[in-house]
């Protein structure tokens, strides 16, 4: 997805639905594949991320003399960081696409949204050829960063990109030489660019990023979303078995009995300590278990025969009596 080709694929094709009453039943295979893609469970973190961007979007959507302001997507590894991100990317690529379709026959076509991934030992440049990778706009090696910059700030602004999707941000760091020019990169694109940025990374305030200057800058402009783990309990609400249920309800096993998996909600919180990564990969590993097995039903036994990653494993399994 760190094309257009691959964004555009990714935001038009149809997400993995559900079964629903009436539907003629699934092949094995169908099914398989189903649970291995899955449904996007709406987290607390999506909704108040896709009203975050969406507000965001329109408060700078005339604003010219700075940078507009931005968002951060914080948290652990495993808690759909990149999950929200994307699903928020896809909802206004359609939103775009609806508001403005192209003429009939045109081949002009808008780019609403630009999804990148900082790279490992990220410089300024390596970061600004994603940037133009990402639109396949031509590079040479002849070419200097500030080239390649007006190239990219050309073309953004011309095909309309008015989303830019940064992940990875985590592995910027500006205590570095260059940490720092590729922030600087950042903050220019930022004030070039007439687009909101939407940043994703691992913990992002326990990392260099917002300390010093250009961390103060930072902060001075983005709003931080946490997506943490899911809480079992927030006041008088069960977040975490409510995810839970909206996860069963869309499983496609034949004996499978509704109910099973949130009145597990206390194990599966212990399992996955309320990571929504680890625990949709629980539940989906264990669905295409029960399906190859022919037992076509999940249960707590199946559930504790699942290898998880090992952070879940090591940290979060519950200690077995010899």
């Amino acid at each position: 997805m760190t094309t257009w080709q691959g964004w555009h694929r990714f935001a038009t094709t149809d997400p993995p639905t559900p079964p629903r009453p009436g539907d003629p039943p699934r092949s094995t295979e169908e099914r398989l594949a189903y649970h291995s893609a899955f449904v996007t469970i709406r987290t607390p973190a999506i909704s108040q991320l896709a009203t975050q961007v969406r507000t965001l979007m329109i408060l700078g959507r005339h604003q010219q003399t700075t940078a507009r302001p931005s968002l951060i997507v914080t948290g652990p590894a495993a808690a759909g960081k990149t999950t929200a991100l994307l699903n928020v990317g896809r909802a206004c690529h359609l939103a775009h696409t609806r508001k403005n379709p192209p003429p009939p026959g045109s081949a002009h076509t808008t780019a609403p949204v630009a999804y990148v991934l900082v790279p490992p030992g990220a410089t300024a440049k390596t970061l600004i050829t994603e940037f133009a990778r990402y639109l396949g706009i031509p590079v040479t090696s002849r070419m200097t960063q500030t080239q390649i910059t007006d190239a990219v700030c050309h073309t953004y602004t011309a095909v309309g990109v008015e989303l830019v999707l940064i992940d990875e941000i985590h592995r910027l760091n500006p205590r570095t030489t260059t940490g720092a020019q590729t922030a600087d990169l950042i903050k220019d694109l930022t004030e070039r660019l007439p687009a909101t940025f939407v940043y994703a990374g691992i913990n992002v305030t326990d990392t260099p990023l917002f300390t010093g200057v250009r961390g103060a800058q930072l902060a001075g402009r983005a709003t931080l979303i946490t997506c943490g783990p899911l809480p079992a309990r927030h006041g008088t609400r069960h977040p975490f078995h409510d995810v839970i249920t909206d996860i069963e309800n869309a499983l496609d096993l034949h004996h499978h009995k509704p109910g099973t998996l949130p009145a597990h909600a206390p194990y599966l919180h212990q399992r996955t300590a309320g990571r929504i990564g680890s625990l949709t990969r629980l539940i989906r590993q264990a669905a295409i278990t029960a399906i190859t097995d022919g037992t076509e039903r999940i249960t707590k036994t199946a559930l504790d025969a699942v290898q998880l990653d090992h952070l879940a494993e090591t940290h979060h399994r519950p200690t077995r009596s010899r």
